[in-house]
């Protein structure tokens, strides 16, 4: 009895598999299509050093005001006797350019920590969102949650030594550990501060007018979050490049809460113009 071959030739090019040889036509893209080399996968600018590319054009002069990244924000935290409260706006720009009104400026890294955003959106989003993956795998090794300052310091390390590379962050780092509520500040050269106050942003001064004026650590959780809202919405006011909705947080030793998932600034405007018996148009 006479036996029929079997075509085996799919186990060396699995894009054959299911095909018949008297198919001829092109039926899209194969499997090996995909199989490229990843070190081709970014074109890297052809100079000697392009790690330093944006530095450099920036010094020539050859092109004035290209790398004069023009971007906005604010972010704020602040501690008090019920935990921690981080506000933020929702604004993205490019200069005079409004980018997107709905950012969500807020990384929430596990349930009793987060971390904010200003800077390079994508610079923030993706170092955060790594920190994020940093602090989970500290989590299944050690068998316990990794303290804010252990978060603030990962995320620090990293920023030292991408120093000078051109990243654009401003973050805060905050949340509940075995010591209480923390709040830290890491910046794109490394720098890491621990205090009870930080505003980050090109709305940060007029932030920080409000927050100056209303801060106390004896506030209620009603008053903070009132205080956190009302900063922000100042700062939005006066500063172009902020804007969109306020989101605030509110960090306690059961975990965080958002509090205030976006109230449009526009509306607090004339909310709180009429608090003061005006119009707001004045």
């Amino acid at each position: 009895m006479a036996g029929a071959a079997v075509d085996l030739s799919f186990l060396e090019d699995a894009s054959l598999f299911g095909k018949s040889h008297m198919m001829e036509e092109d039926l899209g893209p194969k499997l090996n299509d995909f199989m490229f080399d990843t070190t081709d996968a970014f074109a890297l600018a052809p100079v000697d050093h392009p790690e330093t590319f944006c530095q450099d054009v920036k010094k020539a002069g050859i092109a004035p005001k290209l790398m004069d990244f023009k971007k906005g924000t604010t972010t704020l935290g602040f501690v008090f006797q019920g935990g921690v409260i981080i506000a933020v706006d929702s604004r993205a720009s490019m200069g005079s350019f409004i980018g997107s009104q709905t950012v969500k400026k807020v990384i929430e890294i596990n349930e009793f920590l987060l971390g904010t955003m200003a800077g390079g959106a994508a610079d923030c989003s993706y170092w955060e969102r790594h920190l994020t993956r940093l602090c989970r795998l500290h989590e299944l090794r050690q068998k316990e949650r990794i303290s804010v300052a252990a978060a603030s310091k990962l995320l620090a390390n990293i920023f030292f030594q991408y120093r000078g590379r051109g990243l654009s962050c401003g973050t805060m780092v905050a949340g509940w550990d075995k010591k209480g509520p923390q709040l830290y500040m890491v910046d794109d050269q490394g720098d890491r501060h621990k205090g009870n106050l930080f505003s980050v942003g090109s709305g940060s001064t007029f932030a920080y007018g409000v927050l100056d004026s209303g801060y106390r650590f004896d506030l209620s959780v009603e008053e903070a979050v009132e205080l956190g809202r009302r900063s922000i919405y100042h700062a939005t006011h006066r500063d172009g490049a902020s804007g969109g909705v306020v989101r605030v947080y509110h960090i306690h030793e059961n975990g965080w809460t958002k509090v205030i998932a976006g109230e449009d600034v526009n509306e607090l405007h004339y909310m709180y113009a009429k608090q003061k018996g005006m119009s707001g148009i004045e």
